[in-house]
């Protein structure tokens, strides 16, 4: 039997045979066990573009930490970043705590804080279409599309679609088709199925497609260009950058900044004043420098004891740890919002970026000397 968007009992047909793969075959994710809007609402925000094995155990320390959309609001946002560290896109659990603040006043205490009405999410930061159909579909069995990567290059294959998929005109194709597929009930299900068979056959790389419930509906597979669709974009050019992060001592005590709320990267998170190296400078000059810019503060620069490599987006940084002692001065600053004089054991108290979490853990292990 051929797919075909004119073939109505193709369609039924691979809509049994993927929905009977998915039941015997889904992965045990904790989210999957109940249709709580809430559970499945966090799930969601969490799993963008972060892999699921990862998502695992901060979703369940977080729903352990706020079991419920109230918890959530009435949290400080400090323990809400605390809790996601190391998840990264840090956006996400700011818009997260928004919109559970948002959700609980509009509610005015109701119990369950929720709406299925597609306008109630979609006003909610955080919230695009994808996410949309996912909570949609999964918590209300609303009949509505939920097109993530794994789905698209689904239908790109299954379709034999080859031109970009993030084109207009492709994005408009798709949403229409991942639309008309769906059954008339059980959409939740359907969506999570075509995305597992995605995540777990339907692969970017090596699809195995003699494992594929499907296969004999997929028209780039007939035409061998299952590797070749969806068309792949140029990976971007990687740029090299260097950058110095300063553990600043006084009194058994380490200088922690907080990054302000309208930061393009870290918003409201915690570090050792950090900055990149400019054209000239050596990397002890540079570090001395973004501390004097940064907080106002005179320091006799120690050694450099740490080296922190990590990527963000197009960017391979070196970031490269140093300590130091205060001269003098008391701390001003045009782009912090506010520093403190911790103990070095409070550092795990503070929400910081995996990176400078990294190298506090290194930092920890050197003696902190005035």
């Amino acid at each position: 039997m051929r797919l075909s968007s004119n073939s109505a009992a193709g369609m039924r047909h691979i809509r049994r045979r993927l929905l009977a793969w998915f039941r015997s075959t889904q992965r045990d994710l904790p989210w999957r066990r109940d249709r709580d809007p809430y559970h499945i609402w966090v799930s969601e925000i969490m799993l963008q573009q972060t892999q699921v094995q990862t998502v695992i155990p901060y979703y369940e320390r977080f729903l352990q930490r706020f079991p419920t959309v109230a918890a959530l609001a009435a949290a400080p946002e400090q323990e809400v970043l605390r809790l996601w560290e190391g998840l990264g896109y840090y956006r996400r659990a700011r818009n997260l705590h928004r919109a559970a603040r948002q959700i609980v006043e509009r509610q005015n205490g109701k119990k369950s804080g929720f709406s299925k009405e597609p306008s109630f999410w979609s006003a909610l930061p955080g919230i695009g279409r994808y996410t949309l159909g996912a909570i949609l579909s999964q918590a209300y069995d609303d009949r509505v599309p939920a097109l993530d990567a794994n789905s698209t290059r689904v239908l790109c294959r299954w379709f034999a679609r080859t031109d970009d998929p993030r084109s207009v005109k492709a994005q408009r194709w798709l949403w229409a088709t991942a639309t008309r597929i769906l059954p008339r009930r059980g959409a939740g299900e359907f969506n999570q199925a075509l995305m597992e068979l995605g995540a777990l056959v339907c692969s970017a790389n090596r699809p195995t497609c003699l494992l594929c419930p499907v296969s004999d509906f997929c028209a780039a597979r007939k035409m061998g260009l299952q590797e070749a669709i969806p068309r792949k974009a140029a990976p971007p050019r990687s740029i090299a950058v260097r950058e110095v992060a300063v553990a600043v001592q006084k009194a058994g005590s380490v200088l922690l900044a907080k990054r302000p709320a309208t930061a393009s990267r870290w918003a409201n998170l915690w570090e050792f004043p950090h900055g990149e190296v400019r054209p000239g400078e050596t990397d002890a000059s540079a570090a001395e420098r973004v501390v004097g810019e940064l907080t106002g503060l005179r320091i006799a620069i120690g050694r450099h004891a740490a080296t922190v490599r990590h990527g963000i987006t197009r960017y391979n940084v070196t970031l490269l740890g140093f300590l130091a002692r205060h001269r003098s001065g008391r701390f001003r600053s045009s782009f912090y919002s506010e520093a403190r004089w911790i103990a070095p054991k409070e550092l795990a108290h503070y929400p910081l970026s995996s990176p400078q979490r990294r190298l506090a853990a290194i930092l920890l292990r050197e003696e902190v000397r005035e």
